[in-house]
């Protein structure tokens, strides 16, 4: 089954947690913090392989969680670092943040790796917060969370050369005939349902790939037909054939269905209009075929390339690989995503800098909620079981101006503060 687009959920692995513990040896007196950091968690990573053709393998399976990292050991021992996660996807899958619909990266190399996830830091051991006036300290950090992110995949085929045109316009036949590509024909419209990828070698030993795609119709690009479940997988395609029905066998006007496709790729947009295209005149072996040709031709000046071929009968075809195949090599690649496109920032390159410390708002029942990216951060790697940690807590709020904010809220000592979700009595 063919698969191009899924949508996951992943997170990266949390730190595993420092602990407190004393050196305790015979003959060694007053030995000392020994607590030692917890690992990293696993990230999570993308890596393209030339072996996959589509995303069927994460269709049926949604999350994906990173290893977590191990607890720190006693006698300053690190904990093991978690596992990451490698997910392997076709190559030329865009991975995109569903939320906001940025584009994270696009994996067009075999085994190129993408970190899209950074797993989280381990947290420090009491080992850590000696110093000389607090020489057995009762400190030690939890891990940091993993991230979390909805992902949405977007296999677009690495192709040079893309077939477009109507339903039942010979695209299955061309292709064909052209190279060991065997996709179903038949005599009826969208016999074509996905997808086919044929390699086309010419006489002369130059060679390239070409995409057949399913037949488009009018509306294609707002989702008519399977228009816009294909089109993607032109993006990539450097130089458009696009295939005529010059017989007429559907009824239709050659000229009106060369507007409706180009109109198609107008409104689609990723600038597929600025491809450069030879216009491909097939079923020249019918009758009718030579008359529509010359009022086709009318519609254009000379500097348009139309070749007149059939398919079926294979007449010129080896004419129009040479002229393919000097464009290919006239035509530089296209930037599939513009600079706008991308995420500012993928999510492990997070400046906290820029994120707001904390917020605070007063709630529906009067009490003043506080809350944020630095604070819960925090908040979620202090070990609340010692005092020490309490203390030590306590400090980070201040100096990261929290007790000054309530103050200026009009929060007085002795009232309740819901911090991350919890009560706290504020203290002045």
């Amino acid at each position: 089954m063919f698969v191009d687009l899924v949508t996951i959920k992943c997170a990266s692995g949390k730190g595993g947690d420092g602990i407190v513990a004393f050196r305790r040896e015979k003959y060694v007196p007053k030995g000392g913090p020994a607590g030692g950091d917890g690992g990293r968690g696993g990230h999570i990573v993308f890596e393209g392989h030339e072996g996959l053709s589509t995303l069927l393998d994460l269709r049926y399976k949604k999350h994906f969680q990173a290893e977590d990292g191990e607890s720190g050991k006693p006698k300053k021992m690190h904990g093991k670092t978690g596992d990451d996660l490698v997910i392997k996807v076709p190559i030329g899958t865009t991975i995109f943040n569903h939320e906001d619909n940025k584009v994270l990266a696009d994996i067009t190399e075999h085994m190129q790796q993408v970190r899209i996830l950074k797993g989280g830091r381990g947290g420090r051991g009491n080992v850590k917060f000696a110093t000389s006036r607090n020489t057995a300290p009762e400190i030690a950090e939890k891990g940091e969370p993993g991230e979390r992110l909805e992902l949405r995949l977007e296999l677009k085929l690495l192709a040079d050369v893309g077939l477009l045109g109507m339903p039942s316009v010979g695209k299955s036949t061309l292709i064909s005939s052209i190279s060991a590509s065997r996709p179903k024909i038949a005599d009826y419209p969208f016999t074509t349902l996905q997808p086919n990828l044929g390699v086309v070698g010419v006489q002369d030993g130059r060679s390239f790939v070409v995409a057949d795609l399913p037949g488009l119709i009018e509306g294609a690009s707002m989702g008519a037909g399977l228009g816009l479940q294909f089109l993607r997988h032109i993006e990539r395609t450097r130089v458009l054939l696009h295939v005529i029905d010059m017989a007429s066998l559907e009824g239709r006007d050659p000229y009106e269905d060369y507007q409706v496709i180009m109109n198609e790729l107008t409104s689609y947009g990723h600038r597929l209009n600025q491809r450069p295209m030879i216009i491909v005149a097939n079923k020249m072996d019918l009758p009718e075929a030579q008359e529509n040709l010359e009022k086709f031709k009318s519609h254009f000046d000379d500097e348009t390339t139309i070749v007149a071929i059939s398919a079926a009968t294979k007449d010129n075809i080896e004419l129009l690989l040479y002229k393919t195949a000097d464009l290919l090599e006239q035509t530089k690649s296209f930037e599939l995503y513009l600079e706008d496109d991308y995420a500012e920032h993928v999510l492990y390159k997070f400046d906290e800098e820029e994120a707001k410390a904390f917020d605070i708002q007063l709630a529906e029942d009067g009490i003043y909620e506080v809350d944020g990216f630095q604070l819960r951060k925090m908040f979620e790697m202090t070990d609340f079981s010692t005092d020490q940690s309490v203390k030590r807590f306590a400090r980070q709020l201040r100096s990261l101006g929290v007790d000054q904010a309530l103050r200026e809220k009009g929060v007085k000592d002795g009232e309740t503060v819901r911090l991350c979700g919890l009560e706290f009595e504020f203290i002045d």
